[in-house]
């Protein structure tokens, strides 16, 4: 599957959750795309709802197909649970950690300014949105950039929601990956232990 950039709402309708972002689509049609949409609903087979969870995973944090499946194999040679261990890899990805720092209000509008050369890792420019942060890595806005309306609109819609395996500094636009997020820090509803199962089979 190439990075979906089709419409938002279509992907947010066949999982039934805004997984792109919020959609008036939800409470308009809550149904699934398409011309059978309206139709029964079939009973899905145990790889299909498994497929489907990798799936959503996908589309949540914007990630190809190889691309999950190396960090798939990362979670899984890591001691730990490896569905946990999954997620804890996709939440350091530098343009998650963009977005959850309020810097950007969407993965895409993260992965946009990481490619743009606005954010810095450890004082260097990282444009590259599947960089893997690792504990003590310190994330920036480069000088030139705190201006840009997109960064300042975004904090100011943000307001004062932060998350734990951050610290941040908002009037120096700096942040701090400080540890990897436990599985109840992470918001984002996601059965891992269906993924774990179908790269099992």
């Amino acid at each position: 599957m190439a990075r979906y950039t089709g419409p938002k709402a279509k992907i947010s309708r066949r999982y039934n959750e805004p997984i792109l972002g919020e959609s008036k689509a939800l409470t308009k049609k809550n149904y699934p795309p398409g011309m059978h949409g309206r139709g029964k609903k079939k009973k899905q087979s145990e790889y299909a709802v498994q497929l489907a969870e990798k799936q959503k995973a996908k589309y949540i944090y914007g990630v190809l197909e190889r691309q999950f499946a190396n960090v798939f194999d990362k979670a899984a040679r890591k001691e730990g649970i490896t569905g946990e261990n999954l997620l804890k890899f996709l939440e350091s990805r530098l343009d998650n950690a963009i977005y959850r720092l309020g810097v950007a209000p969407s993965r895409r509008a993260a992965r946009q300014l990481v490619l743009h050369k606005h954010i810095t890792v450890n004082g260097k420019v990282v444009n590259i949105p599947s960089y893997s942060l690792v504990p003590g890595d310190v994330i920036a806005v480069r000088e030139k950039s705190k201006s840009l309306e997109a960064i300042t609109d975004s904090l100011a819609s943000r307001g004062g929601k932060r998350f734990s395996w951050f610290e941040w500094d908002l009037n120096s636009l700096t942040g701090k990956f400080v540890t990897y997020p436990q599985r109840d820090e992470i918001p984002e509803n996601i059965q891992e232990h269906l993924i774990v199962e179908l790269y099992s089979k």
